[in-house]
């Protein structure tokens, strides 16, 4: 099938109010174009170097969400332009953010990325890390930046009792944090898993795969 079909059957399954983040990632400019010209104006790219290639040749008003590992010296990069961080993973990095940003006197979004998967390979704060983050947060530490919401990934497993698990103790969390400081986005689910991030609480899918195709990671 088409991108444009794929990205009408994407559409077609979420429920209104869940916002699509399209994964763009070793996928080329004409494809993220064709995309963008379907409405789609939120992208997600998971590298720093990949992500400052594509922006200037891409429609401006993209918002694009960096949703892979982020290492601290590659921040000042995209903070000129990135809208949201979805990937925040230590206190370093949240502080190296805030400085960054404050010299582009921008507030920048981010999403703290809480370890759900049992899987070692995955990043993300613990629990108790992402609460202690978050007070600090609300205390004043973190002035250029916006805590939005949580960022999680799943197992990556057949057993669907497991993710739904994982997917369903952020949004503990989430809800536990909310009473603190309403947030506003719970980003989980992928093209595997979607559905059930949405049935868990999702309000933000990262969908890359389901509409641009398999990735060629050779490039």
């Amino acid at each position: 099938m088409s991108i444009k079909e794929n990205y009408q059957i994407i559409k077609d399954q979420l429920p209104e109010g869940v916002q699509l983040v399209a994964v763009s990632k070793t996928h080329p400019v004409s494809a993220i174009q064709e995309v963008y010209e379907l409405g789609q104006k939120v992208f997600g790219e998971n590298k720093v170097q990949e992500l400052m290639e594509k922006q200037p040749l891409l429609p401006q008003d993209i918002q694009w969400h960096l949703i892979g590992h982020l290492q601290t010296n590659k921040v000042k990069y995209i903070a000129p332009f990135i809208d949201t961080i979805q990937s925040v993973d230590s206190e370093k990095l949240l502080a190296e953010i805030n400085k960054e940003s404050g010299k582009q006197n921008r507030v920048i979004k981010v999403l703290l990325q809480v370890k759900i998967a049992a899987e070692d390979t995955k990043f993300g704060l613990d629990i108790s890390a992402a609460e202690n983050l978050f007070r600090q947060y609300l205390d004043g530490s973190f002035p250029n930046v916006e805590i939005t919401g949580l960022m999680g990934m799943a197992t990556f497993t057949e057993d669907e009792q497991q993710v739904r698990k994982e997917f369903l103790t952020l949004k503990g969390l989430f809800d536990q944090l909310s009473q603190l400081k309403p947030l506003k986005i719970l980003s989980m689910g992928m093209s595997d898993d979607f559905p059930a991030a949405i049935e868990c609480g999702a309000n933000s899918v990262r969908v890359g795969s389901a509409i641009f195709g398999r990735r060629d990671y050779s490039k």
